[in-house]
């Protein structure tokens, strides 16, 4: 048996005294402690000490006494020798400039999700603080500016870690046994191996800063932190909790802005590359290895080809340009290995890169990317080539009569079928569970407890921002079908559009969506999954326009500096004295391409053969995920009692007060508070709800976009052959696959529609039982009997009987008045277009009567003597009338119905809600053109200083580009002189 490690750092407190800095970190106990020592007398250098020791906490604070002695001045009598300077949750790592180290620490962090017994926490502060002291401090005068950058990178935005998850690794790696653990039987009776993944080195977004002592220190000193997205709902089927977590990880190579950072560097590593994790698991049973869990996974990223656009032409969408040319697919080649190694097969390209346009823009892309897949595929086989399908979804959207999404779920369902997902339950799978006709064409690699995802799906555009977010939701709705339906808790594989499940799901991808964005293209999204579904508003224009502005801002004036603060944070610059800074550089280009700067070489054996010969023969599993050994785990022996595997108390802490009101799993988003419409009493997520939200006229409707985007529309006359076509690619639809009917064509029948639970969670949903009822009934009314106020009794109020026939009253009041559920009076009234029943309670009230009167009469009656009750009377038109002033008579066929109700019992309290000014404030439509030419006349003022930054950067881009027709001109004379022969048909210069 295996287990994860958990830190045993997570609590760290720093001391300085004049000559060094004692990091001492505990675990959550504090029953463990270590020690680090870092001499400050250095200005330059770290020197750092790690014993290794584990200290009690009696030997800790013997320990630090002795240091405060030995360190206290002898002319003073004071306890300064040592100096507690800041506490913290743990060390991000170490970083120098131009001057001394410094030490990042994180002091604030805030649950964002659970998985299992894991938490992940998002860091929300950190604190830089400088190693060395004053004495000894070297000054710099650049070193403000650089220290500046850095922090600029705002570790409190998105950056996310956990002391016992690896979040750099999806879930299907991180359960995946190590070889060695699966095959040993070298264990005790009351031992275990404890697990702790190295970290992937291309998501692992401190790698440069816990560089410099990586080899020194424990690994427990440091923590993995990714940048990205998580979030996670809370899902109630039936009472069963679901979560549903979202992961996004950026990776840190080629990393940087929207328009500095396009395509491929020569290592095959793209720009805004980022994986996507979709997990459903069944968090009703705290511990991954005894419940079900489902995961699916799937990645965004650039063109992988040299491609730039020019943004020295203030142009809201800048020329394309192939910068250079790769004719036998090398850096292309370089990328997809990775995916390969990765992920497995099949990959599965979705590009939704423009291809119907009247002047070349996107288009030079997607012929050039359909080009390079279609040489890469003719060396490998057959089934395990990569699956290209371009998707005009541009086009498509503008369409007056084509719905997007749902031709997006026919892809989306056919993805899914042909990479699988992960899926692994607790008791090993029949053969028969496989033979189920929702099954029919589903791949993944089986095994015994459930299935493994093989490949992934790798979706597109110009920026993979707008279209590929929302067709990345389209294929994470596909996904979440079979994952409720892998979980047992869905009868088919078929979610409609306005159900809360779905509103979750659009909700955390247009999140994750707005993230992105921000960190790339410097807004949120501007095209967002309503806009696709031509359902938003028209206020969704304004808002467009204005991210569209912001964006174009940010890329113009602030991207460069971004850059640069990327650039450090990752270490791909070192400042180094004598060197030129980074503001200081032309371009970044060769410190992304360091075969072009001679820092390394890139070979490729074989033209031919761009994958590698382990990846290729471990197809279709992932080489890292088949070849999970001791290279990539840490693997340890425990006795099963101890802290450092013992997830039950890291994750209930019974050792702490815990509030339960405060609990995160009592805090997150619920599908049932927080999606259900207060309106119904159908708790099921999967119920179709009917909006009271009235949408306005939407643009889309019309067919035309909803921002002022250039984008380029379509050819004429191409409307009529594609408009017909179901989708675009190389995938055959059958008859099954076919999604079911939108919302606008389908007749709802039953909004409340029954839903069963999978056998194997013993549970069969059916009408309860007359005896079950009377049990309830029962224990109901010895709990509200138990919260009723002391010397509260209850009153016989038995109806008085009166003839019928004797009807000669102008009040009539229908009312079947008994104490029921511990003393709550309950009204009964009989049913419309039903007859009276032969005795009514019949009350006498002359007109002159005031409301006092009318009151005291109405409680002897009925014999309501608690003053907290408030009579009312309900008229037909259901409407509460109070009695305090003179009521109108009403008839027999019409009449009144008392009601009583507990002081303040109708009001109910409104959410605490913090309302942006955004939402608060009507701005006017001349206010924000107003705000538009300001911004344009400050752009206008700034051009003379951009034509001259224009003019020096052409003047050094000419100078390089003679320099390469130099080498170039070599080249060919050399090429020319030598006779080629075999396979190449031209020279391979390359």
């Amino acid at each position: 048996m295996d287990r994860s490690i958990i830190s045993c750092i997570q609590k760290v407190v720093l001391y300085e005294t004049k000559a060094r800095i004692y990091v001492v970190g505990s675990n959550t106990t504090e029953t463990q402690f270590r020690v680090l020592k870092i001499d400050r007398t250095e200005s330059r250098d770290l020197v750092i000490h790690d014993d290794k020791a584990v200290y009690t906490q009696i030997q800790i604070r013997n320990l630090l006494t002795m240091i405060n002695h030995g360190n206290q001045p002898k002319d003073v009598k004071s306890d300064a020798g040592l100096i507690k300077t800041i506490s913290a949750f743990g060390i991000v790592g170490f970083v120098k400039f131009l001057e001394g180290y410094y030490i990042i620490v994180i002091t604030q962090r805030a649950k964002v999700a659970v998985i299992g017994p894991h938490v992940i926490y998002k860091v929300m502060n950190t604190a830089m603080i400088p190693i060395p002291n004053d004495t000894v401090k070297y000054t710099h005068p650049d070193e403000s500016r650089y220290k500046k950058l850095f922090e600029s990178v705002d570790l409190s935005s998105n950056f996310y870690f956990s002391y016992s998850y690896d979040l750099t690794h999806s879930l299907q790696f991180n359960m995946m046994p190590v070889d060695y653990v699966s095959n040993s039987t070298d264990l005790g009776q009351s031992e275990v191996y404890g697990i702790k993944n190295r970290s992937a080195q291309k998501y692992l977004w401190n790698k440069f800063l816990i560089k410099p002592c990586k080899h020194i220190l424990h690994t427990d000193w440091f923590i993995p932190i990714i940048h990205g997205f998580v979030d996670q709902k809370h899902l109630c089927i039936f009472g069963k909790a679901l979560y549903i977590t979202l992961i996004a990880r950026r990776s840190i190579q080629f990393a940087g802005t929207r328009f500095l950072k396009r395509g491929a560097n020569s290592e095959g590593y793209v720009a805004n590359e980022v994986e996507t994790e979709q997990i459903v698991h069944d968090a009703s049973i705290t511990f991954l290895d005894r419940t079900k869990l489902t995961s699916f996974v799937q990645m965004r990223g650039s063109v992988p080809l040299f491609w730039s656009q020019d943004v020295s032409t203030m142009v809201p969408k800048p020329a394309i340009s192939l910068d250079q040319k790769d004719p036998y697919a090398k850096v292309s080649g370089h990328h997809f290995n990775q995916l390969l190694h990765r992920y497995g097969s099949p990959v599965i390209i979705l590009n939704l890169v423009k291809k119907r346009e009247k002047r070349r823009h996107e288009s030079i892309l997607s012929e050039e990317y359909k080009d390079v897949v279609e040489y890469l595929n003719q060396f490998l086989p057959e089934d395990q080539c990569m699956r290209y399908v371009d998707f005009d979804m541009a086009y498509f959207s503008k369409r007056k009569n084509i719905d997007v999404l749902s031709r997006l779920a026919k892809i989306a369902r056919q993805c899914v079928k042909k990479t699988g997902l992960y899926i692994k339950t607790m008791k090993p799978v029949e053969e028969k569970f496989w033979d189920q006709e929702e099954l029919i064409g589903f791949h993944g690699y089986r095994n015994d407890y459930g299935c493994l995802q093989t490949g992934v799906v790798r979706t597109n555009c110009v920026d993979c921002l707008d279209r590929t977010n929302t067709a990345q939701f389209a294929i994470g709705k596909a996904a979440l079908a079979y994952q409720l339906w892998a979980l047992g808790v869905l009868p088919k594989m078929d979610l409609e559009f306005e159900t809360d499940i779905i509103s979750m799901l659009e909700d955390l991808y247009e999140a994750q969506g707005d993230t992105i964005a921000l960190q790339y293209g410097g807004s949120q999204l501007v095209h967002r999954i309503e806009g696709y579904r031509k359902i938003n508003p028209w206020t969704a224009q304004s808002k467009d326009i204005l991210y569209t502005v912001s964006r174009y801002y940010s890329n113009t004036f602030t991207d460069l500096e971004k850059q640069h603060a990327t650039n450090i944070f990752l270490g791909v610059f070192l400042p180094r004295e004598g060197k030129p800074n980074i503001w200081e550089l032309p371009t970044d280009y060769y410190l992304h391409n360091k075969d072009l700067a001679g820092v390394q070489k890139i070979f490729r054996k074989s033209y031919s053969q761009w994958w590698d010969l382990p990846v290729f023969r471990s197809l279709p599993l992932p080489y890292d995920q088949k070849k999970k050994s001791e290279d990539d785990s840490a693997v340890e022996k425990f006795h099963d009692t101890d802290e450092r595997i013992n997830h039950f108390n890291d994750y209930y802490r019974p050792f702490e007060l815990t509030v339960l009101k405060n609990h995160f799993t009592m805090i997150m988003e619920h599908s049932v508070r927080n999606y259900k419409p207060k309106s119904t009493k159908d708790d099921s997520p999967f119920s179709l709800r009917l909006t009271d939200r009235k949408h306005t006229t939407n643009p889309n409707l019309s067919g035309k976009d909803s921002t002022l985007s250039t984008a380029s529309t379509g050819s004429d006359g191409s409307s009529s052959s594609s408009e017909g076509m179901d989708m675009e690619g190389n995938f055959s639809l059958s008859d099954s696959d076919v999604p079911s009917q939108s919302r606008y064509e389908k007749k709802i029948e039953n909004s409340s529609s029954k839903w069963t639970m999978d056998p194997s969670y013993g549970l069969n949903i059916c009408p309860p039982s007359k005896h079950d009822e009377l049990h309830y009934a029962r224990y109901h009314q010895i709990g509200d009997q138990c919260c009723q106020p002391a010397g509260y009794t209850k009153k016989d109020t038995s109806p008085v009987e009166m003839n019928y026939g004797s009807f000669h009253l102008k009040y009539w009041l229908p009312l079947y008045s008994q104490y029921e559920h511990g003393g709550s009076l309950k009204t009964g009234f009989m049913p419309e277009n039903q007859p009276f029943p032969e005795s009514v309670c019949l009350v006498e009230i002359n007109e002159n009567e005031g409301s006092e009167e009318v009151n005291r009469k109405l409680r002897e009656t009925f014999h309501i003597d608690d003053v907290d009750l408030v009579l009312k009377l309900r008229n037909h038109r259901k409407s509460l009338i109070p009695i305090n002033s003179n009521i109108t008579a009403n008839s027999k066929s019409v009449p009144y119905k008392l009601e009583v109700v507990r002081r303040y019992q109708n009001v109910t309290p409104k959410r605490r809600t913090i309302e942006s000014v955004a939402q608060k404030e009507t701005v006017s439509i001349k206010k924000k053109y107003m705000e538009l030419v300001n911004r344009i006349q400050k752009l206008e003022a700034s051009l003379p200083e951009l034509d001259k930054k224009r003019h020096n950067r052409i003047i050094v881009e000419v100078e390089s580009l003679e320099q390469k027709l130099d080498f170039l001109s070599k080249r060919l004379n050399e090429t020319d002189q030598v006779k080629w022969k075999g396979m190449f048909k031209k020279n391979p210069l390359w």
